[in-house]
């Protein structure tokens, strides 16, 4: 193992902050494996997972069981780890720009399309191999004009030619769910499985430029414009959404953990023995079925439905009460679905997020992701 500090934030006249990665195995022989926690710095359960996979990792590099290339980033995000309000964490934007730290990623399709134009054939390895040599030609030619986007580059500049990229994060209140491409569903089942994904939500693009989007999208991209050339998804790139935030355990972490290391075993990165596969507790999802609820008006939020269970549509999921006028105002989906996150707070202004519900028809279109 050796470790790699990279620097974000180095002017001299402020703080200076620098992003650690720690590498296994062997560069070039086999598959490459990337995983990062906490680009949302105040997503704490995936910094555990991460701290289990460190130690778990240290020990097969030293008995020789990695077969290929692990890059593991433990805390994702150094700038948003030192943004404190009031004595509360804020890492989910950057307070300079106000922007999601797990957004506007470099999506480089575009200038792929142009500089791969006429290099293209049937050969899949050979074009798989040309696209990444491409693919960090241009991450690495990103000028980013700010921290966080400096921060950006880094991490997608490690990831970009990764077979596998797992982005570790949690939501607010929540059953473990995870997002990734369509076309990567069957990659990614076995994920879902070992983990015991209550929700596997799937989309093409889901908007907004997100970091496992960066890493996977531009394949499929690649393959409909280059409808003659031979390209194979060869990201499988999945969203880990580890519970909620306060859902910070050993337990959960070594069990999280151990379900990462055997999706990797399975997919020959690790000669560790593999248990065998659990029944599914979820069948793939469209994200445009998701339904977000929000508060009709400012009150006490109170839940009847708790995360994990079904609901029907116009099915009362929570009320809103308002202690002053007495109103109270029943929350509910207008699509039948498993209600798998909500949030935290207690009392709510109006418009404010209240839940969200995984159906299985798709209704919404364009941004599907929440700010």
């Amino acid at each position: 193992m050796h470790s790699t500090k990279h620097p974000i934030a180095i002017d001299d006249n402020v703080a200076t902050l620098h992003l650690n990665s720690f590498h296994y195995g062997t560069p070039g022989i086999g598959k490459k494996v990337y995983i990062q926690a906490a680009i949302h710095a105040d997503e704490v359960p995936a910094m555990l997972v991460a701290h289990v996979l460190r130690g778990e990792l240290e020990r097969l590099e030293n008995e020789g069981k990695i077969s290929g290339e692990i890059v593991l980033v433990p805390a994702a995000n150094p700038l948003g780890l030192s943004q404190v309000m009031h004595g509360a964490p804020f890492g989910r934007y950057d307070l300079s720009t106000g922007t999601n730290f797990n957004r506007a990623y470099r999506h480089a399709a575009d200038e792929l399309k142009q500089t791969l134009d006429g290099r293209l054939g049937s050969d899949a390895p050979a074009n798989v191999a040309l696209i990444r040599q491409e693919a960090r030609r241009i991450v690495a030619a990103w000028e980013p004009q700010d921290n966080a986007a400096t921060l950006k580059k880094a991490l997608l500049g490690m990831a970009i030619d990764a077979d596998i990229v797992l982005d570790l994060h949690c939501d607010n209140e929540a059953v473990l769910h995870m997002y990734t491409g369509t076309p990567l569903t069957e990659a990614v089942q076995p994920l879902a499985d070992l983990m015991g994904a209550r929700v596997l939500l799937v989309a093409k693009e889901s908007g907004g430029e997100a970091f496992d989007e960066a890493c996977s999208r531009l394949w499929w991209d690649l393959q409909d414009h280059f409808l003659d050339a031979n390209i194979p998804p060869s990201c499988v790139a999945v969203t880990v959404e580890l519970r909620g935030e306060n859902d910070v355990r050993y337990d959960y972490a070594r069990q999280d953990a151990d379900a990462i290391l055997q999706y990797l075993a399975r997919n020959g990165v690790l000669a560790i023995e593999q248990r065998p596969l659990p029944a599914p507790q979820c069948t793939p999802l469209p994200l445009d079925a998701v339904e977000p609820l929000a508060a009709p008006h400012a009150g006490v939020l109170v839940f009847h439905k708790k995360l994990g269970e079904q609901v029907a549509a116009g099915e009362p999921i929570a009320d809103i009460v308002n202690p002053v006028s007495g109103k109270v105002t029943p929350v509910a989906a207008t699509h039948p679905g498993l209600l798998f996150a909500s949030t935290a707070h207690r009392h709510l202004l109006r418009g404010m997020h209240v839940c969200k519900v995984a159906g299985a028809d798709s209704f919404r279109s364009g941004n599907l992701l929440s700010n």
